[in-house]
């Protein structure tokens, strides 16, 4: 308890939240390579993840190789890197790490969402004569959206609870606030900064998975369209045009049963 009265007193003395080195600096640097990181993860991973997914083909080997990504540390990574000749990069070896720790949940979740479209309304949009491109975009794509969105709310989470470790290559963000704390013996600094870099993952799990909601009429109505394009056949009765099914129809007669007839 002592500790989180610290770091209230921490977070509520207006000197920490003011300069260069302040919270307000640090979470826009944490914001700005979040949302860097992940939208360069999402150019990698979701263009393969949608094309393979469409194809039908290989996407179990991608997904794999890509699950077998996530054993590996992202702090080892980031050491490797820094170690190397990107080291006196800059950022990069920083991205680099937090690329291809998002890269996993993003390919994953696009690849299924395409795998588990609806299998009936592709077939039906495929024999309306679509082209490939056509049923990937006007079809797949929109079907498979909510999985998509999730993949990319849990990579955005995650990243924003990963990306602390720039500090330890002298990076930016809110983890500067918690190896500063460190460096200086500041329990009260160390668990303020735990607290805001929480508090940022939350708030960015509360806001897309409330744009993902507002977005659900919005897929309800694009599978209602895809359905009313092939209403539901009746059962037991012949598809329209099929002359065996009319000619059938046409030979029923009914049977003299002694009432009246010839």
């Amino acid at each position: 308890m002592e500790a989180l009265g610290g770091a209230w007193s921490w977070l509520t003395d207006g000197a920490n939240w003011a300069g260069e080195g302040g919270v307000w600096h640090r979470l826009g640097e944490h914001v700005w390579l979040t949302a860097a990181c992940l939208a360069l993860a999402c150019a990698v991973a979701l263009p393969i993840a949608l094309w393979l997914g469409h194809l039908g083909r290989g996407g179990a080997l991608a997904v794999n190789l890509a699950n077998i990504g996530r054993a590996v540390p992202t702090f080892a990574v980031l050491v490797l890197l820094s170690l190397g000749p990107l080291g006196t990069e800059g950022h990069w070896p920083t991205v680099i790490a937090l690329v291809l720790f998002a890269v996993p949940p993003l390919l994953t979740n696009a690849y299924v969402g395409m795998r588990e479209t609806d299998r009936d309304v592709v077939e039906a949009a495929r024999g309306m004569g679509m082209s490939g491109w056509q049923l990937l975009r006007q079809v797949e794509l929109p079907l498979a959206l909510p999985m998509i969105a999730t993949g990319v709310r849990t990579a955005a989470v995650q990243l924003v609870a990963t990306a602390t470790l720039a500090a330890l290559t002298g990076g930016g963000g809110l983890g500067r606030i918690i190896t500063a704390g460190f460096n200086t013996y500041d329990t009260a600094q160390v668990v303020a900064g735990a607290v805001l870099v929480a508090v940022l993952a939350l708030t960015v799990e509360a806001v897309l998975a409330g744009a993902q909601r507002l977005s659900a009429p919005t897929r309800r109505r694009e599978r209602r369209r895809h359905r009313e394009r092939t209403p539901p056949r009746a059962p037991g009765r012949a598809p329209s045009g099929d002359r065996h099914g009319d000619d059938a129809r046409r030979s029923v007669t009914i049977p003299n049963d002694g009432w009246g007839g010839t």
